[in-house]
C-alpha cells in the first residue's frame, strides 16, 4: 500500500490517497482538494467519507463529476452531504454507498471496512484499509474529536471510544487533522478523556 496525503483548506483536513496494485481510493477530499487529488490520481475507484463535517466532504462533488466512481459515506451523515446544515455553502453531493454501522466492501478487489464510532457526528466512522485506519474526527494524536458541535453526542462518544479499547491490533492511525498516530498509543491515552464525558 502507498499513501499520500495532503492538508487542505482552512482547517487543514487531510485527504488521503492510497494506492493498492495500481488503483486509488481517495479519503475525505475537503476543501480546496479536487486540484492535488486530480493531480495525483492515474487509476482512482472510489472515494470514501469517514464523516459528514463540510471541510471533510467539500470535493465530493467537483471529483464525482470529474471521475465517475462511487461515493462511500455512512448513511446517518448523509444529509449533511446533501443539505449543507452548517451553511458553509458546501457543494452537495449524494452518497452512492450509504454506509450503515460497521460495514466490510470489497471495492475492486481492495478491503475496506468502515467502523462506525459516533459522537463527533451521528455517523462518524474510522475506515480500515490494511493496517492502516483513517481515523476521521474520532482520533487524533493525544486526542479526541469535538462531541459539543451540532448534531455531537458526548454519550455516544463515549461508548465509541469504549468500543474503541477492546480492539486487539496495533494498527497505524491516519487522523483527519494533524499527525498520524498508533492504536495502542492512542488507547494508552483514552481513559483520560473518560473524566471529561
Amino acid at each position: 500500500m502507498q499513501l499520500k496525503s495532503k492538508a487542505c483548506g482552512a482547517y487543514g483536513t487531510n485527504c488521503y490517497i492510497v494506492s493498492i496494485d495500481g488503483k486509488e481510493i481517495i479519503i475525505d477530499p475537503g476543501m480546496d482538494a479536487t486540484e492535488w487529488v486530480l493531480h495525483n490520481v492515474h487509476n482512482p475507484i472510489a472515494i470514501l467519507n469517514t464523516h459528514g463535517h463540510f471541510d471533510h466532504v467539500w470535493s465530493n462533488a467537483d471529483l464525482v463529476e470529474a471521475l465517475h466512481i462511487p461515493l462511500y459515506a455512512p448513511i446517518d451523515d448523509c444529509f449533511m452531504l446533501e443539505s449543507d446544515p452548517f451553511v458553509q455553502g458546501t457543494p452537495s453531493s449524494h452518497a452512492d454507498v450509504a454506509v450503515v454501522g460497521d460495514q466490510n466492501f470489497d471495492i475492486n478487489g481492495i478491503q475496506v471496512s468502515f467502523m462506525h464510532f459516533p459522537g463527533h457526528t451521528p455517523g462518524c466512522s474510522a475506515i480500515l484499509i490494511e493496517n492502516a485506519l483513517f481515523s476521521g474526527d474520532f482520533i487524533f494524536k493525544n486526542s479526541i474529536g469535538r462531541y459539543d458541535f451540532p448534531y455531537s453526542s458526548s454519550d455516544q462518544m463515549r461508548q465509541s471510544l469504549e468500543k474503541f479499547l477492546q480492539i486487539e491490533a496495533d494498527w497505524e492511525i491516519f487522523p483527519g487533522h494533524g499527525e498520524r498516530t498508533t492504536l495502542k498509543t492512542e488507547q494508552k491515552n483514552v481513559p483520560y478523556w473518560f473524566s471529561f464525558l
